[in-house]
């Protein structure tokens, strides 16, 4: 059985760079057939679909979101990690990292508990 665990920073400053890891343990990030993902929910709205990293290290970022993204991978740790650069306010939100069959899905196979982030001054 996969399991995801979020880490990073529960609160970030406006502007700054805000970074999550994704801890997978019961399967390999490189194990073919998966993209390993980031999705968000904001306070009032939806689950937003961030970006992926495919098996083979190939990254997919959401359209609105891909001049702000990243996303990386550790091989020898099994993790993989979001980066979102020049945070506002409007970025507060639980961060779940997940996994899935396909691309951009916000109702994926697995997912973590989330994380919830700030930015705040």
């Amino acid at each position: 059985q996969v399991q995801l665990q979020e880490s990073g920073p529960g609160l970030v400053h406006p502007s700054q760079t805000l970074s999550l890891t994704c801890t997978v343990s019961g399967a390999s990030i490189t194990t073919t057939r998966y993209y390993w993902s980031w999705i968000r929910q904001r306070p009032e709205k939806g689950l937003e679909w961030m970006g992926a990293i495919g098996s083979s290290g190939a990254t997919y970022r959401s359209a609105s979101l891909k001049s702000r993204t990243s996303i990386s991978r550790d091989t020898s740790k099994n993790q993989f990690t979001l980066q979102l650069s020049s945070v506002t306010p409007e970025d507060t939100a639980v961060y779940y990292c997940a996994r899935d069959t396909v691309v951009g899905s916000t109702s994926p196979v697995e997912r973590g508990q989330g994380t919830q982030v700030t930015v705040s001054s």
